[in-house]
This record gives C-alpha cells, structure tokens and sequence, in this order.
C-alpha cells in the first residue's frame, strides 16, 4: 500500500499547454529553450548534453502522448483490441489526479526558474489537489530553483533533502 508520494518538479502535467507537441531535441523550441536555460546568469551549460540521463524509448513515446493530447494519461497503445485487453476500454485512462486519496501524504516541489515546469502549469496541478487534506500535502517552492537543480544543486541537500527527509520521517 502506497504510504505517500513525492513529486519533484513536475513537468508531465501541463506540458501541452506550453507547446511541446513532440519530442526532437533538434526542433526549434527545444533549442530555443535550451539557448534561454543557457543565458541565464550563473547557468554554465558547458556540460548540459552529458547532464541528462537515458530513457527508455517508450517511456520517451508515453511522455510525448501525453504532451500531445494535453492530458495525463496511461500509455496508448494505437490499438483499440490492445488497449481493451490492457484498461477494458478502447482509449487509455487519464490519470484523475484529483482521485488521489486526499489523506495520502504527498510532498511537491518545484522551482520559479524551472523552463520546464513552470509555475503556472504546476499552479494546475496543485489546483486539482485543492480538496486534499491541508496537513497531508507539503508544497515547497524556490524561486531561485530551475529543473536540474532539485537533483544537482548546490544547495539541494539543505533546500529540498533536508524537508523531504523530514517529511518521510513524519510518515
């Protein structure tokens, strides 16, 4: 049984919204997106193709779905008999965020420089959480914080693993 959740600058929400519609590391918004994360005083993105991990191809198709159709979904298979023997129905199911237990503790953090999560998409996100239980859902937001630094910060073990680590120790 699942005990609490933690969410760390997350991006699959509403990515729609800001116009990514597929995947090509080559297209013109992702450059233009990387040149404005690169611009950024104290950003050095002398390393920045050797920062990113792998990811499995269709965790990679699942994602771009989900940035195409503008929702939060399970995987989609294109194949109407697939998708009856895997959800009973001829689509993916949304994931309804607002069903998430509202007693389930969940800790969500995101950052006010995040070019990939941005305030307002993650505002959408907390909005459909409103009905969760006020002493249940920790929310921590830095300002200063962009995607990368939850995970390779300087300072994320004092602003982010510190609070997280508490907020298990409470569960």
């Amino acid at each position: 049984m699942l005990r609490s959740a933690v969410l760390l600058s997350p991006i699959a929400h509403d990515l729609y919204n800001a116009g990514y519609i597929e995947f090509n590391p080559k297209a013109p918004m992702i450059v233009q997106v990387l040149k404005d994360i690169c611009s950024k005083p104290g950003v050095d993105c002398t390393n920045l193709l050797t920062s990113f991990t792998g990811i499995c191809n269709k965790n990679m198709i699942h994602i771009s779905q989900m940035i195409r159709d503008g929702k939060v979904a399970k995987f989609d298979y294109n194949d109407k008999a697939e998708s009856q023997k895997r959800y009973r129905q001829d689509t993916p199911p949304e994931y309804k965020m607002a069903s998430i237990p509202h007693d389930l503790p969940l800790f969500l953090s995101y950052g006010g420089a995040d070019a990939l999560s941005d305030v307002q998409d993650v505002k959408l996100l907390l909005n459909s959480l409103k009905d969760h239980d006020g002493d249940k859902l920790v929310v921590l937001y830095r300002d200063d914080y962009a995607h990368a630094d939850f995970v390779m910060g300087e300072t994320a073990k004092q602003d982010v693993y510190d609070p997280l680590m508490a907020f298990f120790k409470l569960q």
